[in-house]
C-alpha cells in the first residue's frame, strides 16, 4: 500500500515517520521551513519512549496523491472545506481517505441509520462542500489519542499517546481497516478497528468541546483546570450537556463521564492544542468542536447554555485574532502544535 500524509504537521509528520519506520511506502506533503527540514533530513522524533527518525519522501506538490492507496488527513478540521475539491478530483479510484480531524468529521452521518441519518452539519461542511467531494465509500474513520508539537522545523516531540483508532462509517469489518491496521502497527503505533467507532469520536469530544476552549479563555493548563472547584464543576456541566445531545443520536460512552473529567485533569501541567495555537497565533479549531455540538443541540432540542457560552468566547477571540492577522500577522498553519 502506498500512502500519503497531507498536512505533514505535528500529527501528520509523526505518523509518517512511525510508518516509515516499519517499512511503508510513504510520502509527505508540507510547505515552509518545516518541509525543507524535512527534504534535507527527514524527521526526528523525540520521545520517552526512544527517539527515532525516518527519511520518507516529503514535498509540497500535491499530485503525489494521485498515486496514493491511502491518504491520512493531518490537517485542521476548517481546513477541509477549501481543499476537499482538489483532494476529491486528484484521488485515484478506489483510494481510501483516513479522516483523522477533531471533533464531529464531515462523515459523521453517512451511513448513521439513525434519526439524523444522511445530514450535512454547516458548522464541520459549510455547503457540503467536503461531502461533494469526497466520495463516501473512501473514507476510513480515526480517532487521535497522541499528543505532539514540532519544537524545530523537522523535529517532533512525542508527548504521548500512539493510538489511531480506525473505524468505518457503515460500521463494517473491512479488510482495508485491517490492512491499514497493521501497517500502523508494524510502525509501532496502536490501530484497533472499531465497529462504534463514534462511541470514541464523542468520548474524546467531551475533552476537546470543553478543555481546549476552557483554556484557551483563561491560558491554564488541564492541571490548573482540575485544581479550581468551581471550574471542575462548571466543566462537569458541559460535560453533561454533549452527553445529553450524544445520548439523542444512540452514543454510548464506554467510560463514565466522571472518569473521562478526572483523566483529563490528570494529564497535568499541559497545554491543549487550542491554547498553543493561541499562543502561536494560530487560527482555532472549534467549529467543528463547540460548533457541532450546539449544531446538532438545536436540532435535537437539548439545552446547551455551557457549551453556548464557551463556544461564544472563543468564537469572540478568533475573530479578534483574525482582525489583528488581517492587519499585518501572519501564521505558518505548518507549523502548528498538535495536542489531540
Amino acid at each position: 500500500m502506498k500512502f500519503v500524509v497531507v498536512g505533514a504537521g505535528a500529527i501528520g509528520a509523526y505518523v509518517g515517520a512511525a510508518l516509515a519506520r516499519g517499512g511503508a511506502d510513504i510520502t509527505l506533503v508540507a510547505r515552509g521551513d518545516h518541509l525543507r527540514a524535512m527534504r534535507a533530513h527527514g524527521v526526528r522524533v523525540v520521545s520517552d519512549r526512544g527517539d527515532f527518525e525516518a527519511q520518507p519522501p516529503a514535498t509540497d506538490d500535491w499530485s503525489v496523491i494521485e498515486d496514493a492507496d491511502v491518504v491520512f488527513l493531518g490537517l485542521k478540521a476548517y481546513s477541509l472545506p477549501t481543499v476537499a475539491h482538489l483532494l476529491g478530483t486528484l484521488m485515484k479510484p478506489g483510494g481510501t481517505v483516513i479522516a483523522a480531524q477533531n471533533g464531529i468529521p464531515w462523515w459523521y452521518f453517512e451511513s448513521h441509520g439513525g434519526p439524523l441519518d444522511g445530514i450535512v452539519l454547516e458548522s464541520v461542511d459549510p455547503g457540503g462542500v467536503v461531502s461533494r467531494a469526497i466520495p463516501a465509500e473512501a473514507v476510513v474513520g480515526c480517532v487521535v489519542y497522541c499528543s505532539t508539537e514540532i519544537v524545530g522545523p523537522g523535529v517532533i516531540r512525542h508527548i504521548e499517546g500512539t493510538r489511531f483508532s480506525l473505524g468505518e462509517p457503515d460500521r463494517s469489518d473491512s479488510d482495508r481497516c485491517r490492512e491499514i491496521s497493521a501497517v500502523f502497527k508494524a510502525g509501532g503505533l496502536k490501530a484497533p478497528v472499531e465497529r462504534e467507532l463514534r462511541n470514541e469520536i464523542w468520548l474524546k469530544l467531551l475533552g476537546n468541546a470543553t478543555f481546549n476552549p476552557v483554556s484557551a479563555i483563561t491560558g491554564a493548563t488541564l492541571g490548573e483546570l482540575g485544581a479550581n472547584e468551581a471550574m471542575r464543576e462548571m466543566l462537569r456541566q458541559a460535560f453533561r450537556e454533549i452527553a445529553q445531545v450524544a445520548e439523542r443520536i444512540n452514543v454510548t460512552f464506554p467510560v463514565s463521564l466522571d472518569r473521562r473529567l478526572e483523566a483529563g485533569f490528570a494529564v497535568g501541567d499541559h497545554k491543549t492544542s487550542m491554547l498553543q495555537d493561541l499562543e502561536n497565533d494560530k487560527p482555532l479549531e472549534y467549529q467543528c468542536m463547540t460548533g457541532a455540538v450546539l449544531e446538532l443541540a438545536a436540532r435535537l432540542g437539548v439545552a446547551a447554555p455551557c457549551m453556548m457560552t464557551l463556544h461564544a468566547c472563543v468564537q469572540q477571540i478568533d475573530g479578534i485574532r483574525q482582525r489583528a492577522r488581517g492587519r499585518g500577522m501572519t501564521s505558518d498553519p505548518s507549523t502548528s502544535p498538535s495536542r489531540r
